[in-house]
């Protein structure tokens, strides 16, 4: 299995030559950037698009729930199509900056909760779905590598979308292929476990989960959170891990 390297940016408070963005775009193949909604802003993500650029990184929009003040890991209850509109106008401010630096956004990964909602919530998928579609160019979408990775095929295809599965270097999985709750102890891999999962991920196309049951799943891409110390500490060595295969 062949897997991309993905890593959720621009999530830095202020723009820094030594922030996270700079540590890990060149170990990196896909960066999904925060469009304003659970961290950055205008200046971040032009900052971060440039990085990616200088680093032949694709681009990708994460795009989340309103709610800065919890990193976008607050669920909320807003009605169908003004989450349309709420994750449309996301990517729009992406969009509109990447033109203006001649740079292609490839792809949409929500974010934080949005993402676990929708990974649980057909009618939250729907929207997500519908909110890419809407965009005036193509846009594969990237969401979690799961069993049910057949009927969210299924799911793409009725709105003309490419789907990018993902899998997580840093994170346990229960026994469905769901993450584990990051309240729940063991959550987030060490260092050491996460090389292990990455390097199980690349070999065999499978995680083992927390109550050591082996799960394959499909993926295209791995990813290493920017908000995990660890995860970004060890990004070189992933790097190595993936290109090894």
């Amino acid at each position: 299995m062949t897997l991309l390297l993905n890593c959720d940016l621009g999530e830095s408070a202020c723009i820094d030559s030594d922030n996270v963005d700079a540590q890990v775009m060149p170990f990196i193949d896909q960066a999904s950037i925060a469009c304003g909604q659970h961290a950055g802003d205008s200046a971040v993500m032009a900052q971060t698009l440039s990085l990616a650029r200088q680093n032949n990184v694709t681009v990708g929009a994460h795009p989340s729930y309103p709610d800065r003040e919890n990193f976008g890991r607050l669920s909320m209850d807003i009605p169908h199509q003004q989450l349309i509109d709420l994750i449309t106008q996301q990517i729009a401010t992406l969009l509109e900056i990447a033109t203006a630096q001649g740079i292609s956004v490839n792809y949409v990964k929500p974010h934080g909760a949005l993402y676990n909602d929708m990974m649980v919530n057909g009618h939250i998928r729907s929207a997500v779905m519908q909110a890419i579609s809407d965009c005036p160019q193509p846009l594969a979408f990237m969401l979690q590598a799961t069993p049910s990775a057949e009927q969210h095929k299924q799911e793409a295809a009725a709105f003309g979308l490419q789907l990018i599965f993902e899998v997580f270097a840093d994170r346990c999985y229960a026994d469905n292929g769901a993450l584990l709750s990051r309240s729940l102890p063991g959550a987030v891999h060490s260092r050491e476990k996460m090389l292990e999962q990455v390097a199980q991920l690349s070999n065999e196309g499978s995680i083992t989960t927390i109550s050591g049951h082996k799960l394959e799943l499909q993926a295209d891409s791995i990813c290493v959170h920017g908000d995990n110390s660890e995860g970004v500490a060890a990004i070189r060595e992933i790097r190595h891990l993936l290109s090894k295969r």
